[in-house]
């Protein structure tokens, strides 16, 4: 038989879990929040910048723009940086409209926290750890590389077995490891030293960038500009997907919301300044690496050191890998960086376990959270083989991007009178440019890695329900409301059967009683039929008439009506 307040019930138990899913965390909550458990206030605009350029000029601009040139777009691998530059200059400008609203360190994370839901945010932290983790460890093995080649021109060759990946022959790739655990140490240690250390290298990296051009330039060769886009338009396209990876990093600027100064001012210049000299330093390198040789030998691992070798540059050769070595070095540290500090907002939140969120009582850093981090960090450096790596850090980041533009909309829509420290320009035409694009490069790289994808977020959906989702702080939260709403109903329900049952006991004493007056007055009519058959008193009925005269002249007296009302 259908029962349809158990169809009802169902109904509305779905709906239920439904609603948790999508429970959000307002603003006001997020940054009360993080006002109580917070880090020290030691970045500027400048910091900012630097760590920005630090975090995105790394492996993308030493390695992949040789292998994007041979493979995908020839010396039209520019175009692909500009491409892609674009698409990430419309995040950017989502990105610093939220980051300049909501200063947390949670990055993406809490943005989707606060707009869209718990498990949307969920979602966006799974891609986050690909963009962060797994791109920290594709450095880590970039960096190997580089180091590896520098040792070989000083006569110093290490054994394949520790320098190699386990699908590659080896054992594990030993270098890759040990700096991931030099950089753990380093960030357990301050931000204030890691801050330090980043504007050095820094300086040392773009040092060498701005020789390189001076060292290439006389030698670029119009010739090798003649077969410009030889893979087509649709190579330049499958060139700006796979150089994707070098614009990572700019977004991390937003993970140091709660070690800004002045975040509403410093977070748009350092997300936003950042990605122009970035974008600008990568269409000037391009065109210079594929001018002084044919694009075709530079599917390499060290691409800008093997083409000016082949010009004949043996100490331009070094420097650049020296400069390659000391970039990916300030990459990996943002990016472990940025990691931790969303796994620390991502614990306050209730989402994993109270020690990632666990501070030096020396230092004021989440070192839990770097030490995991750090760990897996090095693990997966050491077995790992780079491209799938890359691929799918790729794959997290444009996943972010895309929800964090879909998020501007929606606050827009939702609540446009809040307070905006930067505005997106033209966002109705900005956000939309950037939703597309980020979903045109994701379907690029989902032809090769729909596998490993759908892997990934599996088992990352599959802890959120397992655990997250029980632990998180808005459950808590859940809970008690309906506990309180179950009390309430159960209340409404006793009060309801007392109230029937005095009703009912009302209307038995009502019927109860006019049977006994109904019966008093039968009996007093019996009386008064006997007494008429009686002898009346004169005196007595003349006395009672007299006594009923007073009563009536009292009634109307007015002294009295005060008293009988």
């Amino acid at each position: 038989m259908f029962s349809f307040t158990k169809f009802s019930n169902k109904l509305k138990n779905q709906w239920m879990g439904m609603r948790k899913l999508f429970r959000t965390k307002s603003i006001k909550q997020i940054l009360a929040e993080a006002e109580k458990k917070s880090f020290k206030k030691s970045l500027g605009a400048f910091d900012l910048l630097l760590l920005g350029i630090g975090s995105t000029i790394g492996t993308g601009i030493f390695v992949l723009t040789g292998t994007a040139a041979a493979n995908f777009a020839g010396p039209a691998v520019a175009i692909s940086f500009a491409i892609s530059g674009l698409v990430c200059m419309f995040a950017g400008l989502a990105y610093t409209e939220l980051a300049s609203m909501v200063p947390v360190s949670g990055s993406a994370y809490t943005y989707s926290y606060a707009i869209l839901g718990e498990f949307l945010a969920w979602i966006v932290a799974s891609g986050l750890v690909l963009e962060y983790t797994v791109a920290a460890s594709t450095v880590s093995a970039g960096w190997s590389g580089y180091l590896l080649k520098i040792l070989e021109q000083g006569g110093i060759i290490l054994p394949k077995t520790l320098t190699t990946v386990p699908s590659q022959g080896g054992i594990i790739n030993l270098p890759a490891s040990l700096i991931a655990l030099f950089i753990g140490f380093l960030l357990v240690r301050g931000t204030k030293e890691s801050v330090i250390v980043n504007r050095i290298l820094v300086g040392l990296k773009l040092g060498v960038i701005f020789m390189f051009m001076i060292v290439a330039i006389p030698h670029v060769k119009m010739v090798n500009y003649e077969d410009f886009m030889p893979f087509g338009f649709k190579g330049v396209v499958m060139g700006a997907s796979a150089i994707f990876f070098a614009y990572l990093g700019f977004d991390a600027v937003a993970t140091t919301a709660e070690e800004c100064k002045n975040p509403k001012r410093d977070l748009p210049i350092g997300i936003i300044g950042s990605l122009l000299a970035c974008t600008l330093i990568y269409i000037m390198v391009s065109l210079a690496l594929t001018g002084i040789v044919n694009y075709t030998t530079l599917n390499n691992s060290a691409p800008m050191a093997n083409a000016l070798l082949a010009n004949g540059s043996n100490i331009g050769s070094a420097l650049v890998s020296i400069g390659a070595i000391a970039g990916m070095v300030t990459v990996l540290l943002v990016m472990m960086y940025g990691q931790s500090r969303i796994f620390f907002v991502m614990s306050r939140d209730g989402l994993l376990p109270k020690g990632f969120c666990k501070m030096h009582q020396k230092f004021d850093t989440p070192y839990v959270s770097c030490i995991i981090v750090t760990i897996a960090v090095s693990l997966i450096s050491g077995f790992t083989p780079i491209r799938t790596m890359g691929d799918m850090s790729s794959l997290g980041t444009l996943f972010a991007f895309l929800i964090v533009s879909c998020g501007v909309i929606i606050l827009r829509l939702r609540s446009p009178n809040l307070e905006r420290s930067f505005k997106c320009p033209a966002v109705f035409i900005v956000a939309p440019l950037a939703i597309s694009g980020c979903g045109y490069l994701i379907y690029q790289l989902l032809l090769e890695n729909c596998t490993a994808f759908i892997i990934w977020y599996s088992i990352t959906i599959a802890i959120y329900f397992l655990y997250a989702q029980k632990r998180s702080k808005l459950a808590i939260n859940f809970s008690k409301i309906d506990n309180y709403s179950n009390d309430k109903k159960n209340y409404q329900q006793k009060f309801s059967e007392q109230k029937s049952l005095k009703i009912t006991e009302n209307i038995n004493y009502k019927n109860h009683t006019s049977k006994e007056s109904s019966k008093s007055y039968n009996d007093s009519n019996d009386n008064s039929k006997n007494n008429s058959n009686k002898p009346h008193d004169n005196s007595q009925s003349q006395h009672k008439k007299n006594r009923h005269k007073k009563k009536s002249k009292k009634n109307l007296n007015p002294k009295y009506q005060k008293f009988n009302k």
